[in-house]
């Protein structure tokens, strides 16, 4: 997306599933009732017999006649010399040709895998061709026998077609996946090499939700080219019409999105507060409910208890209780860019659709709230869903792939690519390296993304990822849709997460994530 590469021992410890930590006392502050060469080959010379010079009689003139004996004098050396240069030319061309091939490559720091045709074929979904040519064309020039083929993928059903490919043996050398399908394809993708990037160098370069995502064995399952994750839009207008101020926990949000909600006589609503409390018409949901619960403790590999409960209640009370949304409205991305929504949580790639739906609305990002601190060592919690570079497995070129991602991974060439979408699109994919953060510090939308990474946490709950009605997130989606569609119809929310926690569980244990029994 065979030679195995000996991985040497890690630098430092991987956590082999993105599991949130479990604080040791889980805060809970949610009050629903209140407010993701050739060889060499010998020549034989033909052996050359010794006479005596004397030119043989005559043959019988019934003799058959034989090929004369060559002289030993100065005819003979005339033939001898010629042959002996010919095989010292021979020798030294040889010796020519081996140094040119082989050594003079090694002395200049290229690696011997690069002087054999190779083409690596290379699965993305998210740049066009356009945007990638000049990158894959520099990498071409600098390696004259690699080859690139960039095949962009539909993102519909492509987990399954990227399955089916691997299965049948012909799949990509290189391919994109989901930081939440580590466990799906930890059969197919191979481990990262030191020599690509040791355990200690991704650790100290990349956001530690990649380490905690990404660990495969005692190694990564690949390298992350691009960081996203959730932020709260804001609509200007409306704020500044009614004087509010960006909420910075949810308890501000809650009681901001009533009081920016506007119904007509008919109990309808004409202008929603906020995007929530519904799985429907609320993009990102799954991402939202992941991050309320983690903020509030919850063990998301055993979603049960108060904790749980009350997130999963407080999600809901936007519909069910407070009624600043509900089915009736749009879709949350249509609703906010068309003015109908006050505030929209979402991951950076809507601010394209959001700006081409409506050019003319004035709006910003801000950090996803937080729950109100109990002491100020609080440590805030963001929610992460980004895509990596995996190298299959059983590719006949996992060499040569692992030196084009490496490529693709360097400081260089993620400036390149980020200037080369920047081109057509209001900025490119914010940067996953820790080490490049300042790069886009003073623009207004990105460093809102990139400045929450050090904190994020992910898990198994993401929207769009795109793995069909078996990919882990579809399962789990499942278990947490079903139980907000419950509570909205009046369920008890104790009750309604027997079942999730029955489902999960049973989800992450076909995956090896968890027990059973747990």
């Amino acid at each position: 997306m065979n030679d195995q590469p000996v991985q040497p021992a890690p630098q430092a410890p991987i956590n082999p599933s993105p599991q949130p930590p479990v604080t040791s006392e889980p805060r809970n502050i949610f009050v629903t009732e209140e407010i993701s060469t050739p060889p060499i080959s010998t020549v034989s010379l033909p052996t050359m017999p010794v006479n005596d010079g004397i030119d043989p009689p005559p043959p019988p003139t019934n003799a058959t006649v034989q090929p004369a004996d060559f002289d030993s004098g100065k005819k003979g050396m005339s033939l001898k010399f010629p042959l002996i240069i010919l095989v010292i030319l021979v020798f030294l061309a040889a010796i020519g040709f081996g140094v040119w091939k082989f050594v003079l490559p090694m002395l200049s720091g290229k690696s011997l895998v690069t002087q054999k045709e190779t083409t690596i074929t290379w699965w993305g979904l998210w740049e066009d061709q356009l945007s990638v040519s000049p990158i894959i064309s520099e990498y071409q020039a600098a390696h004259p026998n690699v080859k690139i083929n960039y095949v962009k993928q539909s993102p519909q059903d492509y987990r399954e077609r990227l399955t089916n490919s691997l299965a049948k043996g012909n799949g990509p050398d290189i391919f994109s996946f989901h930081n939440s399908w580590v466990p799906m394809f930890k059969n197919d993708l191979d481990v990262v090499p030191a020599s690509v990037m040791s355990v200690e160098d991704f650790n100290k370069n990349y956001y530690p939700v990649m380490t905690a995502d990404l660990g495969l064995g005692n190694g990564l399952a690949g390298i992350p080219r691009e960081y996203d994750g959730l932020a709260l839009f804001v609509n200007e207008e409306l704020f500044n019409q009614q004087g509010k101020t960006v909420p910075k926990t949810w308890d501000e949000l809650r009681e901001t999105a009533r009081s920016l909600t506007i119904k007509d006589e008919t109990g309808n609503i004409k202008q929603a507060g906020v995007a929530l409390g519904r799985t429907e018409n609320v993009d990102h949901w799954q991402e939202i409910l992941a991050l309320l619960m983690i903020q509030n403790g919850v063990r998301m590999n055993n979603p049960a208890g108060q904790n749980a409960t009350d997130a999963l209640s407080f999600f809901s009370a936007f519909s069910a209780i407070d009624g600043v949304w509900d089915q009736t409205l749009p879709p949350s991305t249509i609703a906010f860019s068309s003015g109908k929504a006050a505030m929209y949580l979402g991951s950076s790639w809507r601010v394209f659709e959001i700006k081409q739906q409506n050019p003319t609305l004035k709006f910003k990002v801000a950090p996803v709230p937080q729950l109100a601190k109990i002491s100020a060592s609080d440590p805030d919690v963001s929610y992460a869903t980004y895509w990596v570079d995996g190298v299959w497995k059983r590719s006949e070129n996992k060499a040569a792939a692992w030196e084009f991602v490496k490529y693709l991974s360097s400081q260089e060439t993620l400036q390149k690519m980020y200037t080369e979408s920047a081109k057509t699109r209001l900025f490119g994919m914010p940067y996953p390296r820790v080490d490049m953060a300042s790069l886009v510090s003073t623009d207004p939308i990105v460093s809102v993304f990139v400045t929450q990474a050090p904190a994020a946490k992910s898990w198994y709950l993401q929207s769009r990822t795109f793995d069909g009605v078996t990919g882990i997130n579809s399962q789990i989606n499942k278990y947490f849709e079903d139980a907000i569609n419950a509570l909205n119809t009046g369920k008890r929310a104790d009750d309604v997460l027997l079942t999730v926690n029955k489902g999960v569980i049973q989800v992450l244990s076909s995956y090896g994530l968890v027990s059973q029994t747990q």
